[in-house]
């Protein structure tokens, strides 16, 4: 019935396109692009916060735009990454809206935690940041004038977490010229897979010559292609891991109830709408509004153990991903100065149910000696039998970002220019973690919530305020030097509650035992009303006569990440910091269509909080950028080929990875030295298009990568509790993720039939291979022998994909066949593991198999 109810709301607002009559059809700034004569056609970017050629931007840039675009079919992140050459990313999992993106390979891995890192490469919607936590916002591209890639540190003009760069989504905007729309549509089928497709419109309404509206409406629906097939478990005392019958007292289990053909199907939904009130020749108002709801199911990364495409799950897998987002732009002028306010409010909600089964098979066959995972963490019913140890994991997270930006900038056409503003961003995340492990005893389970095994409930808010400012200055006519920066102060904090529970007693020595797990996390650790933990660790004493405050989060037992404070209770765990980032570039233009620039910029990601107690904050780690590059444009304005080497010290950066029992730890690392060179051509011959980018990107560490921190970077300085220290990546490690090459080219034949123009179309990505992980030896959990992190998740190994289509365009009506990864390339995006240091179950997350399908649009 919700499907129903979706594809209803849908169709009705395409549907609203369809009122409108061609008479009164007019073409939209795309549209004329697309009639412009042979030649470059003009990409107009505002990446330094003004409207500008893209061939007179000083920095290396990308932009995709609407005609592009709408040519390659390119619907979300994963597509339109695909062309970006310094562009990469993990898919934490594979489920769509988990990307985490990076560029020009500062990438350390094992982000995109919740309570991790924040992102390295800022996300913005027209002016509006909308990069979050855990995942990127993974906006449906439909009606999109650009997307601009801004390579490179973007410290002064956007801030916090532009540290690498930033990915900016452009829409087209109401217009007041005249009433037009269209609507389009597409079915297709995938190899080994399901049938999808999708239906997406939008209209144009001018209401008055000086108010437009403009909505946009949605709904897609991709196929799976994965197969959870037919399995079994067993857990010690069993001796036949896969057996589907315990004969040694053990307990085994199977997935019956979940077998299912193509099990990871998503579906899209959703609309945009946005308003444009012109209230004078200066002053220009523009609220805007967007929606959209995913619903995911099953695993999107395959077990190669199993077979190909296929996985042994044994829990129901979902995730439901929508936000919301309401935003306001105001620019006018004061005088010839240009004034701009761009506010937004994001309120974007997840939910999810995980399978957590190959984290008990690890483990039970980590803690073999002591009778496996059901004896070591007390898997026990309310009568005291041993009981299935699997978890499963459900999750919530609840993410709100505020924004607000003010800047003026002097008039363009000036020798002296100014850009200059403020800035301050809320953003605060509600997390919700429950393991739950069916029939788990109440006194074994989380205080007040049986059946939960662990349970994380926190309230993480991250502040940003910054005054920011760039000017340039003509040398000469020829000669620009631009000079800027950014004093920013950053607030982070995170209170709440992690681990498991306890009850009253003694803890391990009641018989039965009234708890499960360790007491270094959990109720063991909370606050009491004296201001002291529940558990001593250092008299290793337990009192059940203390009194434990009441939870400072909803929904959670107690408080133990927090800091007591006498007279004012508890107080989120804070980290604070305050700096300045740079940006000096000088601009030569020597010829006409030529550009040539120097650039020397900084940027810089804020630090946080661990939410272990024994581990302390992490500082935030900077990027220093030094580039040169260039704009031209040749042969009669039919050739553009713009470049950029450069090299890059990236400072101390942040590591995280799953620590000790599968616990996320975020540490600041040694010193990466990034080098790298970036191109892109365009060549346009008329009827004949080609284009073509590519990178090449050596990034490396500078020092060890110490198992413990270590000052040094010796690797000899013994953990917290003695322990002894390790290298876990040898300086001149390179780092993970990002591929040392990656290359595309398309090509696009037109042919001139009068009213009908046939084309033929093609694109060729490569991408060389990548470690998944940058540590190469690890203590592991319960045996304590050295691992090898990288080795045992498996490397990433270089792929090509290729796409065909073959389509006419009839006026008003287009019509297209089209094959994409059409050779069925096995391409891994990325690998994962469900916990730290496993051995047995590396997960590969594919691109998605040969696809063909067909795809009609009508416009009027």
């Amino acid at each position: 019935m919700h499907v129903t109810k979706r594809k209803l709301a849908v169709t009705a607002l395409l549907a609203c396109t369809s009122l409108a009559t061609p008479a009164f059809a007019q073409s939209t700034s795309a549209d004329t692009q697309e009639a412009a004569p042979s030649g470059q056609d003009d990409i107009i970017v505002t990446a330094q916060k003004r409207e500008e050629n893209i061939q007179n931007v000083p920095i290396s840039i990308q932009a995709i735009g609407t005609k592009k675009l709408d040519q390659l079919n390119i619907t979300n992140f994963a597509e339109y990454s695909q062309l970006l050459p310094s562009v990469s990313f993990q898919a934490l999992g594979g489920t769509p809206g988990t990307n985490v993106v990076y560029m020009r390979g500062v990438a350390s891995g094992g982000d995109g935690n919740h309570s991790g890192s924040l992102p390295s490469v800022g996300v913005y919607l027209d002016e509006q940041p909308v990069t979050t936590i855990g995942g990127n916002l993974d906006v449906h591209v439909y009606d999109i004038a650009r997307i601009e890639s801004l390579a490179g540190p973007q410290g002064t003009l956007y801030g916090a977490s532009s540290e690498a760069g930033t990915v900016r989504i452009i829409t087209n905007k109401p217009d007041t010229s005249g009433l037009y729309g269209r609507v389009d549509g597409e079915v297709n089928s995938v190899n080994k897979g399901g049938v999808g497709g999708k239906l997406e419109g939008m209209i144009n309404v001018p209401i008055s010559q000086d108010i437009a509206f403009r909505a946009v409406g949605f709904y897609q629906k991709d196929a799976g292609y994965i197969d959870n097939v037919p399995g079994c478990r067993s857990f010690l005392p069993e001796t036949n891991p896969l057996g589907c019958t315990a004969t040694n007292g053990g307990i085994s289990v199977n997935n019956a109830k979940f077998v299912k053909k193509d099990y990871n199907d998503t579906e899209i939904w959703g609309g945009r709408a946005a308003l444009k009130i012109d209230l004078d020749d200066n002053w220009t108002v523009t609220p805007a509004a967007i929606y959209q709801d995913t619903r995911s199911h099953g695993s999107y990364g395959y077990d190669p153990r199993v077979g190909d495409l296929k996985v042994q799950h044994f829990y129901p897998e979902y995730r439901r991903d929508r936000f919301i987002q309401a935003a306001l732009t105001i620019e006018g002028k004061l005088g010839n100065w240009d004034l701009t306010y761009a506010g937004a409010y994001l309120d974007r909600k997840d939910f999810s149910s995980t399978d957590y089964t190959d984290y008990a098979e690890q483990y039970d066959h980590l803690y073999a000696s002591v009778g496996g995972i059901s004896n070591y963490f007390y898997f026990k019913n309310a009568a005291g039998a041993t009981i299935d140890p699997r978890q499963n994991v459900l999750g919530s997270d609840h993410f709100k970002k505020m924004s607000q930006e003010f800047r003026v900038a002097s008039p363009q056409g000036e020798r002296f220019r100014v850009v200059a503003g403020a800035f301050y961003q809320r953003q605060s995340n509600d997390i919700h973690q429950d393991y739950q492990v069916p029939g788990l005893a109440p006194a074994l389970s989380v205080n007040g919530s049986p059946g939960t095994l662990w349970l994380t409930q926190q309230h993480r808010v991250d502040k940003d305020y910054a005054m920011f400012g760039e000017a340039a200055f003509d040398i000469l006519p020829n000669l620009t030097f631009t000079a800027g920066g950014r004093a920013f102060i950053y607030d982070n904090s995170l209170i709440g509650f992690f681990g498991f529970g306890r009850n009253p007693g003694n803890g391990f020595s009641d018989s039965p035992p009234n708890a499960a797990g360790s007491n270094r996390t959990g109720v063991a650790q909370c606050f009491t009303t004296s201001g002291q933990r529940l558990y001593d660790r250092d008299t290793d004493t337990y009192s059940s006569s203390l009194t434990l405050l009441p939870p400072a989060v909803a929904g959670s037992p107690c408080t133990n990440l927090a800091v007591y404070a006498a007279g004012r209770g508890l107080q989120p765990v804070n980290t604070q910091g305050q700096g300045f980032t740079h940006k000096l570039n000088l601009t030569w233009k020597p010829v006409q269509d030529v550009l040539l620039y120097a650039t020397w910029s900084r940027g810089f990601r804020p630090g946080g909080i661990n939410r272990r107690g024994t581990i302390p904050p992490y500082a935030a780690d900077y990027l220093t950028n030094y580039e040169i590059g260039w704009k031209t444009t040749l042969a009669g304005g039919k050739l553009r080929f713009n470049g950029a080497i450069y090299q890059q010290e990236w400072k101390k950066f942040q590591f995280s990875f799953l620590g000790q029992n599968s616990f996320t730890e975020i540490h600041n690392g040694p010193d990466a030295r990034i080098r790298g060179i970036e191109m892109d051509a365009n060549l346009n011959l008329g009827a004949l298009v080609l284009t073509a980018a590519g990178s090449y990107t050596d990034a490396k560490t500078r020092k060890n990568l110490c198992l413990f921190d270590d000052p040094s970077f010796s690797c000899t300085l013994p953990g917290p509790g003695g322990e002894a220290n390790l290298i876990s990546a040898p300086a001149g490690t390179r780092l993970p993720v990002t591929p040392r090459v990656k290359v595309n080219g398309t090509a696009r034949y037109t042919f001139d039939l009068g009213s009908i123009k046939p084309y033929i179309q093609g694109i060729v990505a490569h991408q060389s291979s990548a470690a998944s992980d940058i540590r190469t030896a690890v203590i592991q959990t319960g045996t304590g022998a050295v691992v090898n992190p990288a080795a045992l998740q498996g490397r990433l190994p270089a792929y090509t994909i290729a796409n065909f289509a073959i389509g006419t365009d009839l006026g008003s009506y287009s019509l297209e066949f089209f094959v994409q990864n059409a050779f069925d390339e096995r391409g891994q995006l990325s690998r994962f593991q469900e916990c730290g240091s496993c051995s047995q179950r590396p997960y590969i997350v594919p691109v998605t198999p040969r696809t063909i399908g067909v795809r009609a649009g009508a416009k009027f």
